[in-house]
């Protein structure tokens, strides 16, 4: 499709706004049919907060839109053709990403790659080895851009390579990657979901993450230690329905003790490209592995709380009713709206409303929560 440029503006600047995520983005435009007649409404549907609703600022988007232009990228919305097809069946896939190069790579077949950044040098050449005979059987390897493993995937796969990084398109990270980065931009494929300026913090390596998965058919760890970030993307991937492979390693080095845990929570054991390439080629959307796994552990017995913490709300009662039924312990919408007894239409406008105006957060796998209990994902 074609967006006329004040639309496009429209969007930008709706995403920009705040307490806009992707979800509550995708709600806005279904309900207002344009982003510039969501932007109109963000007022009205804020007035829930403490302080007057503000959607993001004309002259910032300007801004934003020129940094773009002169890093030589281009913006990707995600109702557009050559938006990345995995990709956009994620149910928090960014509405909107800049990028630079060969967007083609990102509808071919790929594999996420990722693992340790103090990686062992073994694992490193196994990590580049195994890159090269995937690109070379040809999928895609798409990885992180950080130091160990992710580079070791990229120089291995190139040019047949995707880097989503944590910053804007404009900002290299790590330093002492800024060649392979601007390399990539070139002849692979670049990706960021953060406007340009945007130094990469610590909560937006999760958020590139779900983005590492959301692109591949299947995740594979080369190498990592227990509560690193690669698990959290072998996690993204398991709840997206997609492969998660890894490469066992020695119980007696700390860097492989994540890869054999997951194996043990139903990764499959993957010891060379070829088993790789068996997994992936004419993925149907059914994985073999059978990683499933909460982060935390086991979710909430919900049913605990009722009349305790949520309060009693009663049928009819609108988003007030619906308000008292959150708590800071995340909850499925379908059991707000069972307990509530409203219709689903008016409880979904009330989360948005509530989530407009800073009180409500979003998590994976379709739970609210009153907001304190952490964004993630990028949501």
């Amino acid at each position: 499709m074609t967006l006329s440029q004040p639309e496009a503006f429209a969007r930008i600047r709706l995403l920009r706004s705040p307490n806009i995520g992707p979800v509550s983005y995708r709600q806005l435009l279904a309900r207002f049919g344009t982003a510039e007649a969501a932007i109109e409404a963000l007022p009205d549907l804020g007035s829930r907060g403490k302080t007057p609703y503000r959607p993001a600022p004309v002259d910032r988007i300007e801004r934003e839109i020129l940094g773009v232009r002169k890093a030589g990228a281009r913006y990707l919305f995600h109702d557009q053709p050559d938006y990345p097809a995995l990709l956009a069946q994620l149910d928090s896939a960014p509405p909107i990403i800049t990028c630079r190069g060969n967007l083609a790579l990102a509808s071919q077949p790929c594999v996420a790659m990722v693992g340790a950044r103090n990686a062992s040098a073994a694992a490193v050449k196994l990590a580049r080895d195994f890159a090269s005979e995937l690109s070379q059987a040809g999928f895609t390897v798409v990885s992180g851009l950080a130091r160990g493993i992710d580079g070791a995937c990229h120089e291995g796969a190139f040019p047949r390579t995707i880097a989503v990084i944590a910053s804007g398109i404009d900002i290299a990270y790590p330093p002492q990657h800024t060649k392979l980065q601007e390399r990539i931009a070139n002849e692979g494929l670049l990706i960021a979901e953060q406007p340009p300026g945007t130094e990469p913090r610590g909560r937006h390596f999760p958020s590139r993450n779900r983005i590492i998965a959301g692109l591949a058919s299947g995740t594979l760890v080369v190498e990592a230690a227990p509560k690193s970030g690669s698990l959290i993307t072998a996690r993204l991937a398991g709840e997206a329905g997609r492969e998660v492979m890894a490469i066992p390693g020695s119980p007696l080095d700390t860097r492989s003790l994540g890869c054999n845990q997951l194996i043990r929570d139903g990764a499959v054991l993957v010891q060379s490209a070829e088993d790789v390439i068996e997994l992936l080629e004419g993925f149907t959307g059914a994985p073999r592995s059978t990683f499933r796994v909460e982060e935390g552990g086991s979710v909430f017995d919900y049913s605990e709380l009722r009349g305790l913490e949520w309060g009693e709300a009663k049928a009819g009662d609108g988003g007030e009713g619906v308000q008292r039924l959150l708590t800071k312990a995340p909850v499925a919408v379908d059991e707000l709206i069972r307990q509530s007894g409203e219709n689903p239409a008016d409880v979904h406008m009330a989360l948005l409303e509530m989530e407009i105006a800073g009180q409500l957060e979003r998590h994976p796998g379709g739970l609210v929560s009153l907001n304190g209990a952490g964004r993630e994902y990028g949501l």
